[in-house]
């Protein structure tokens, strides 16, 4: 436990009461700010007990996937950073690497509001905010500015525009793909927010395809390029996922996007609206999508023999989530609402949880543990 989880959460969620969208804007607000003034003494003194208290270095957890070296297999989900305000700080965190985005071709404002909402009871986040990005031709020129983060690979994940119609989507995602492959070290292709109208349609092997196959034809093999599924996915249609993700040469599959699923919640009604929680639009993440989207990753593991990479994401709260995605078939994890729940201590909590697990199974290497519970 630390000030965060004991503390501050209380005041933010409970006391207080603080829209979520509120809270989310803040703190990526401040982050922008920190990353504008990290050259000035505070701001560097500031970093400094960040990375001291927050980074675990261990060779052991060191991972290294499409000649890209991660130090360790923690990243930020997509979803957190969308613009890349904090792309240059955020190993300062203790990540091992960060997903920026979703970022689409052309700026958009999202969903209306209300659009975020906290489920406490279920340790989750219930999301409709429609890929609220400032475009990518903002993106490009934010990171040309600041640049990169040499310390850990920065992933860019990449989103249909609301405006574009379904039959455009390859020159949508292709746009700022070519807009941003100098900046990104991987890409995503993010074809499962519930969100956007339509868009889990691209899904289907036919559409999918033609988005891959533009991508590719630019790509020439230079960057990995993954796409992210959703959890809702049947067996039969995540085989047909993977079978053109082959076809295609992906570098890897993330498993998993939010769900549309409204099982077992103890939560019944939104506090915001006054609905039951089964009628509101969106995506939920958290804790009750640990489940699926392990047993998804270890579907993925099994159908491939374990040789199409695996990030591993949805409901990681600890070391012990992380681990059972790891041994489900995951080479690297990523977090988003665990980390609004327990606070930016919890990188260091789950990265040192692993240590004693490696040990306690004997063995010498993170890269060993990925799969062997499959």
């Amino acid at each position: 436990m630390d000030f965060y989880t004991t503390t501050l959460r209380p005041l933010l969620f409970s006391l207080l009461k603080l829209d979520p969208e509120w809270a989310h804007h803040t703190a990526v607000s401040s982050l922008d700010w920190m990353t504008c003034h990290a050259q000035t003494p505070p701001t560097q003194a500031l970093l400094a007990y960040l990375e001291k208290t927050c980074v675990v270095t261990d060779s052991r957890l060191e991972q290294k996937l499409w000649n890209l070296t991660f130090p360790n297999p923690l990243g930020l989900a997509a979803g957190f950073d969308k613009d890349g305000m904090a792309a240059p700080i955020w190993d300062k965190f203790g990540f091992g690497f960060a997903e920026l985005g979703t970022v689409t071709l052309h700026p958009q404002p999202g969903n209306p509001t209300p659009r975020l909402f906290r489920l406490l009871a279920d340790e989750a986040i219930l999301n409709r905010m429609g890929f609220n990005n400032l475009g990518s031709e903002a993106l490009q020129q934010r990171l040309a500015t600041w640049g990169t983060n040499p310390r850990i690979p920065l992933g860019i994940n990449l989103g249909k525009s609301k405006v574009t119609p379904l039959a455009e989507a390859a020159q949508d995602y292709l746009g700022s793909f070519q807009r941003l492959k100098e900046w990104g070290d991987y890409f995503v292709v993010n074809v499962s927010s519930p969100n956007t109208p339509g868009l889990r349609s691209l899904q289907d092997s036919a559409q999918l395809g033609v988005i891959l196959e533009a991508l590719q034809a630019e790509n020439q093999g230079e960057k990995p390029i993954l796409v992210k599924i959703a959890p809702d996915l049947e067996w039969d249609a995540i085989a047909s996922v993977l079978e053109i993700a082959q076809t295609h040469q992906l570098a890897g599959i993330i498993a998993t996007n939010t769900t549309t699923q409204r099982d077992n919640l103890k939560t019944q009604v939104l506090a915001a609206t006054g609905n039951p929680v089964r009628e509101e639009a969106g995506g939920i993440s958290g804790k009750p999508l640990t489940q699926r989207s392990t047993e998804v990753i270890r579907f993925i593991w099994r159908e491939t023999g374990g040789n199409l990479p695996i990030i591993g994401v949805g409901g990681i709260f600890d070391s012990e989530d992380a681990w059972e995605k790891i041994t489900a078939g995951a080479s690297l994890i990523q977090i988003y609402t665990g980390m609004i729940y327990e606070g930016p201590w919890m990188m260091q909590r789950v990265l040192k949880g692993l240590l004693p697990k490696l040990e306690d199974h004997g063995f010498n290497h993170i890269t060993e543990a990925v799969g062997r519970a499959c």
